[in-house]
């Protein structure tokens, strides 16, 4: 196995293996150009035909680069099943480094280093791109991704607990082969809420994530995830990993200030909502004015509740990962 030194912004050379994984799903018209286009130092060009209905595997063959693997699907697995087969060979061929990038041509290559860089500087154990960082190339991006993205980015740091990232569904991320041991490959979703799960799954292990800031290209592509089924998709199933980490983070594996916080805050706003809305409504039926008293009970519980929430907040906030599981 060839593991070629790659000199950094820093002038250090390390010694890494690095692989591309590439899922591609009926992309012949744009296939070729992507992989013509990765830079010398990658040492594998892993591609997954996900049963394409058109030439995308005869397109692949009729490239000359002994870097590539070609892996047929006979059967549809979703962007996910595809990259989890891609890094599954990966793996297997001792690459250190697992670098994402689609097959329509919408990601370019020759910001693979920077995706690179703070793993390789031990700063990072995932990277992913941020296309939210570059406000010229951001215009270019349809409103309704922007909006979509806004919305999924804050429900996607509640489920993950990485509070510090923006554009959880940019697809242009880089792995290190300790991270993706930790994964629950079956935990990981197949379609294509595969990057937001791979966050969930990533926090579960405490491995650290990190934005680059990497602009979209949007020529004449179409995305092949609808923003109306993500509207739909995305939220109830973010909403439930959700619950299911602060259930497991600050309850099952351990108990800390944010369980006290939670545990008091809220019963403590279920109870004064409850209490509020039965005095209203009776207050409503029999024409009796509310005394201040009764109206104190129902609102000191929420505001207390909403602090006691809020602290939480900040604490799960303050609790992201910054330590590399490679440093542990």
């Amino acid at each position: 196995m060839r593991r070629e030194k790659i000199l950094l912004h820093d002038n250090q050379e390390r010694n890494n293996s690095i692989a591309v994984i590439i899922p591609a799903y009926n992309v012949e018209q744009y296939i070729k150009k992507v992989i013509g286009g990765l830079p010398s130092y990658i040492d594998f060009i892993i591609v997954i035909d996900d049963c394409s209905k058109n030439h995308t595997a005869q397109e692949i063959n009729k490239i000359k680069d002994s870097r590539i693997h070609l892996i047929k699907h006979t059967k549809n697995k979703g962007v996910g099943g595809a990259m989890l087969s891609g890094y599954q060979v990966a793996y297997d061929l001792g690459a250190d480094i697992m670098v994402k990038i689609d097959g329509d041509d919408q990601m370019d290559p020759q910001y693979i280093m920077p995706l690179l860089a703070p793993i390789l500087d031990l700063e990072a154990d995932y990277a992913k791109g941020n296309r939210f960082l570059h406000m010229k190339e951001l215009q270019k991006m349809p409103i309704i991704r922007r909006i979509g993205n806004w919305g999924l980015s804050f429900l996607t740091k509640l489920a993950s607990g990485y509070w510090n990232i923006f554009d959880p569904t940019n697809g242009y991320t880089a792995l290190h082969r300790e991270a993706y041991i930790l994964l629950n490959k079956e935990a990981i979703d197949k379609d294509f809420f595969f990057e937001t799960s791979t966050l969930i799954q990533l926090q579960r292990g405490r491995a650290v994530v990190r934005d680059v800031p990497i602009p979209a290209q949007y020529e004449n592509q179409s995305s092949n995830l609808s923003p109306l089924r993500t509207f739909f998709t995305f939220p109830p199933k973010l909403f439930k990993n959700s619950l299911k980490r602060i259930s497991f983070q600050y309850f099952l594996y351990d108990f800390t200030a944010v369980s006290v916080y939670l545990s008091v805050g809220i019963p403590s706003i279920i109870f004064g909502t409850i209490w509020g809305l039965g005095k209203w409504i009776a207050s409503i039926r029999t024409g009796i004015v509310t005394s201040t008293g009764t109206v104190l009970i129902a609102v000191l519980p929420i505001i207390i509740g909403v602090q006691l929430l809020t602290q939480a907040l900040s604490l799960d906030i303050n609790n992201v990962p910054i330590i590399s599981i490679r440093h542990k």
